[in-house]
């Protein structure tokens, strides 16, 4: 996507540092995104996530549906996002996504980054 720099596999959400996938306790896999406000906005980036994801079962911790913000804008376009899929839902469809404040992020190992690339390139 135009105004996306760089896209980082990782881990972030818990309280144990430098979680690996075996031992990721608390933390949840995540995914971070760098990106060129001034070419794309942050609620362009959630409309992506919005289309292409699906909050719609409860997960647990290391696979939940999760929106890490930055400031409070962050967090009030995630809770909008959030608001207008459980809207599309309807009742009793719970629309299953946090909206947390970011705190540490740590990379994951190297073959989680860029992953669907390197499975569509191996040789079956």
């Amino acid at each position: 996507m135009d105004g996306v720099l760089r896209v980082v596999v990782g881990y972030t959400g818990g309280t144990e540092a430098y979680p690996t996938y075996s031992s990721i306790k608390d933390s949840t896999e995540a995914v971070l995104i760098e990106f060129d406000p001034s070419t794309i906005s942050y609620e362009k980036i959630l409309s992506v996530w919005a289309k292409s994801h699906s909050p719609f079962f409860p997960q647990q911790c290391q696979y939940r549906s999760a929106i890490w913000y930055r400031n409070e804008d962050q967090k009030a376009a995630a809770k909008a996002v959030i608001a207008e899929l459980q809207s599309k839902r309807g009742e009793g469809k719970k629309v299953y996504a946090d909206v947390e404040p970011i705190g540490s992020f740590y990379r994951a190992e190297e073959y989680h980054q860029d992953f669907l690339n390197k499975q569509a390139s191996r040789v079956w």
